[in-house]
């Protein structure tokens, strides 16, 4: 309803009233009603003002919705823990004695060596092959490991002695090692150039072996000279896959 329709309905309901109205009450009332429209305005405006206010900040906290709970990802394949074993410790090798614990006592005086054929897994050759001679240190000792391709040898003699000056076979010349003592290894039914193409003469820089080096190479003999700096003293035995002869010479006492 307008402001003027408003006022001639107010207008007409006073004239219907009963007795006579003071005239200046009539004059009030009118005046009252003729500023209200400008009085109520700025009241009307604030309160459409407020309302549209409510009404964003309603929208954005539906759209943001920060108090409302995590919804359920029920059939979306929401990412999982797999089922996978619980973690355990991988299987490894079962604890066993020390390979040193196992091995024979070492000694200083000549020793002789045969090699068990009725319990290798393949025949003894008629001849032995040198396929590789390794060298390596440990803490109280130090190893050369003589292996062969087809099988072991059938004797083997060790035996020390106090000084490095060995004679070649079958030239008969002196060969002297580095080191302070000896250790003489003969392997019978053995050669040391059909399958070996590695050096004759291996200078190691150990503080216990310092050399080896091939004596004599002939008619299925083959003679090593090991120059030491330790003891002299050594153990020897037969391993097996691959096929080989071990030699470990002690350091000094």
């Amino acid at each position: 309803m307008s402001n003027e329709n408003f006022r001639r309905e107010l207008n007409h309901t006073f004239d219907e009233m009963s007795g006579s109205p003071s005239p200046a009450l009539r004059d009030r009332v009118r005046s009252s009603i003729a500023q209200a429209p400008e009085a109520r305005g700025p009241f009307w405006i604030a309160t459409v003002a407020a309302c549209v206010i409510a009404v964003l900040v309603v929208g954005v906290l539906f759209v943001g919705n920060p108090l409302r709970r995590p919804t359920s990802n029920a059939g979306v394949g929401a990412p999982t823990a797999s089922p996978g074993a619980s973690p355990s410790a991988s299987p490894g090798p079962s604890p066993s004695a020390t390979p040193d614990a196992q091995l024979p006592a070492f000694t200083c005086v000549q020793q002789d060596f045969v090699f068990n054929a009725t319990t290798a897994p393949t025949p003894t050759p008629p001849v032995a092959f040198v396929s590789s001679l390794r060298t390596g240190a440990h803490d109280t000792y130090d190893r050369v490991s003589v292996e062969f391709s087809n099988g072991m040898p059938h004797d083997v003699q060790i035996s020390t002695r106090g000084d490095t000056t060995f004679t070649q076979s079958p030239s008969g010349m002196a060969a002297t090692l580095k080191g302070r003592k000896g250790v003489l290894v003969v392997i019978h039914g053995s050669d040391l150039h059909s399958a070996y193409n590695g050096s004759l003469d291996i200078v190691t820089g150990y503080p216990i072996l310092a050399e080896v080096k091939r004596l004599e190479d002939f008619e299925g003999v083959v003679q090593l000279g090991l120059g030491v700096n330790g003891s002299g003293c050594y153990r020897a035995f037969f391993l097996t896959n691959p096929d080989r002869l071990v030699i470990d010479l002690q350091g000094a006492g």
